[in-house]
């Protein structure tokens, strides 16, 4: 079986040795080079031709996104996971890396003086989504594997209009994010979000988000009203929950336990909205890894919401979104950049048919 090959890319000895060490361990992954800085690694590139780089957001001389731009220039598709610390200038840093091109990140371990625990965190960080997104690269070189077909659910008649939009997403998410948020302007619904991403990232993210959209994007808050026109993203480390104020809902953060292993999580999100929204949700699951969102979205389902996924050509990884189209759970498979005229297409109201009934009002109630 053919073998993922790692380009590791940092200027810390400690950090090189701990991720050979890890890395190496899988015998599904060997070492194909380490690099002390980003004009190494430009020079091993082309000689060792790994299928994935893992890159030291910063570094002395060429940074991490300086790196990242060259590689891109050379290797437009090779996966590049970008390896941050847990601080605001590195988390701004990676957030800039990931709209340049980068495929996704991970956290180091900071302050983990146990060398074991320092071991479990990139094992359950990394490991995966080196493994993960050198799929793509190793298949076209030994030849793709049949995959079930996605079919998407039939639908006897058209749905209510959504009172709500909410949005799943990991892995390649805030590139998704943002040309999702961007098609839909300013629509007359609110819309939640839920990324997998710690703090900081999640507000410097919303931020960056605000910055491009006509969309108000905030980071949520425990109490905010859902209100049209403004995006609400679930903070890192909480999951983002609703509750029903007389006729308005309201952001109900909480600490419960982790889901798929993520808080926050796309299905306690998911479930909320059911609850709250009934009918009247459309759900979207954006590229990830995982299958986080699957029980939610089986919930919006069961309340007579419906959902749309990212089609597998434009998903960085065709996780989150790939198993519940090919479960036949999703009214629609789109390319990103459709996903938003879908969504508005469904916020318009459509005249009964016959056989449909009457929905009155489209308020929060």
């Amino acid at each position: 079986m053919t073998k993922t090959r790692v380009l590791i890319v940092d200027d810390s000895v400690v950090i090189r040795r701990l991720l050979s060490d890890i890395l190496a361990d899988d015998p599904d992954v060997e070492i194909a080079g380490v690099a002390a800085n980003g004009e190494i690694a430009l020079q091993k590139l082309d000689l060792v031709q790994p299928d994935v780089v893992t890159l030291d957001v910063e570094m002395p001389g060429m940074d991490g996104v300086e790196t990242l731009r060259h590689i891109r220039k050379r290797a437009p598709h090779l996966p590049v996971i970008m390896f941050s610390t847990l601080t605001d200038r590195a988390a701004r840093i990676t957030l800039e890396a990931l709209a340049a091109g980068a495929t996704d990140y991970a956290c180091k371990p900071s302050g983990m003086k146990d060398r074991e625990a320092a071991r479990a965190h990139v094992q359950r960080e990394l490991l995966a989504k080196v493994k993960q997104l050198a799929r793509p690269a190793l298949a076209r070189a030994t030849g793709p594997a049949p995959k079930p077909r996605a079919v998407p659910r039939p639908r006897a008649a058209p749905a209510p209009v959504p009172h709500v939009i909410a949005i799943g997403s990991s892995t390649g998410g805030p590139a998704a994010l943002s040309t999702v948020l961007r098609g839909l302007g300013k629509p007359s619904v609110p819309v939640l979000v839920t990324q997998h991403m710690p703090q900081p990232f999640t507000k410097l993210l919303a931020d960056r988000l605000n910055s491009s959209c006509a969309l108000d994007v905030r980071e949520a808050e425990d109490g905010m009203l859902l209100t049209p026109g403004q995006a609400l993203i679930a903070p890192g480390d909480w999951h983002l929950g609703l509750s029903r104020d007389g006729a308005a809902v309201r952001v109900k953060l909480n600490q419960g336990p982790p889901e798929n292993s993520c808080r926050p999580a796309v299905d306690v999100m998911f479930r909320d909205v059911a609850t709250q929204f009934r009918d009247r949700a459309l759900g979207i699951i954006l590229t990830g890894m995982g299958q986080d969102g699957l029980r939610g979205v089986e919930a919006l389902l069961a309340a007579g919401s419906r959902a749309i996924v990212q089609d597998e050509a434009t998903s960085v990884v065709w996780g989150m979104p790939g198993i519940v189209a090919r479960q036949g759970l999703a009214d629609a498979v789109l390319p990103v950049d459709g996903i938003a005229a879908a969504a508005l297409d469904r916020l318009s109201p459509r005249p009964p048919t016959p056989t449909q009934g009457h929905h009155n009002g489209i308020g929060l109630a």
